[in-house]
């Protein structure tokens, strides 16, 4: 009877041991599972920080590279001779029709115009003006109408105007055969130097024929074509 009794007991200890180790096992099954899990974590977070600095960086380069850039002018600061700030007018008996716009366009202009003026006498006065520091920066030729130019005349005027910031040619509307020619010299000539540029009044003329009088040349003093050509050359100014 006793061995009887205590063999369930030997089984029921040994049942109860293996049972214990059973019910231990997963204790230590969930500390080794959660030690993966911190690890994994901890790896996981150390990897996205390095992808975080990795591609952040590359999406501030990215950022950065796709600014805006500043397109510089082509205006320069002035050279001796020229007036900072100032803008001068040369021209023919045409710029003494728009003389008026211009100086309410373009508020302390000095305009020079003179009626049967010729190309080498523009050149003579700006030279004089140059010589004595009285030039604009900013210098408008408006002559042309009454004969012909040659590519030697842009350059000579481009040697006196040299040091200026900024040179506007204003071409030519006039019922004479030197009106193509002279405006083709103006249009290659200041292709070849950077700090000019071409007011094209005779593609607004011709589209405005009643802002002429009978000679297809000159305007209504002050009038409306006088008012849209001094428009014209304002605009390049800004």
């Amino acid at each position: 009877m006793n061995e009887v009794s205590s063999t369930p007991h030997r089984r029921g200890g040994a049942h109860r041991r293996a049972s214990h180790r059973r019910a231990t096992r997963p204790a230590w099954v969930v500390v080794a599972l959660i030690l993966v899990i911190i690890l994994a974590a901890s790896a996981g977070g150390y990897f996205a920080v390095k992808h975080f600095q990795k591609t952040g960086a590359s999406a501030v380069a990215t950022t950065t590279s796709t600014q805006p850039t500043t397109t510089t002018s082509t205006t320069q600061a002035p050279g001796p001779g020229f007036v900072a700030g100032k803008v001068t007018a040369i021209g023919d008996s045409v710029l003494i029709d728009y003389q008026g716009p211009l100086t309410t366009d373009v508020p302390g202009i000095v305009v020079d115009g003179s009626v049967s003026r010729q190309w080498y006498q523009g050149e003579q006065i700006l030279a004089q003006m140059k010589a004595a520091n009285q030039l604009g920066a900013t210098v408008i030729v408006a002559l042309g109408t009454n004969g012909p130019i040659t590519t030697a005349d842009f350059d000579s005027m481009m040697t006196i105007l040299s040091g200026a910031s900024k040179v506007l040619f204003v071409n030519v509307h006039v019922d004479q055969p030197w009106q193509d020619p002279n405006n083709a010299v103006l249009a290659a000539g200041v292709t070849r130097y950077p700090t000019t540029e071409l007011v094209d009044w005779n593609a607004l003329a011709s589209e405005n024929p009643s802002w002429f009088g009978a000679d297809g040349t000159h305007l209504a003093i002050g009038g409306t074509g006088a008012q849209a050509l001094a428009s014209l050359i304002s605009s390049k100014l800004s």
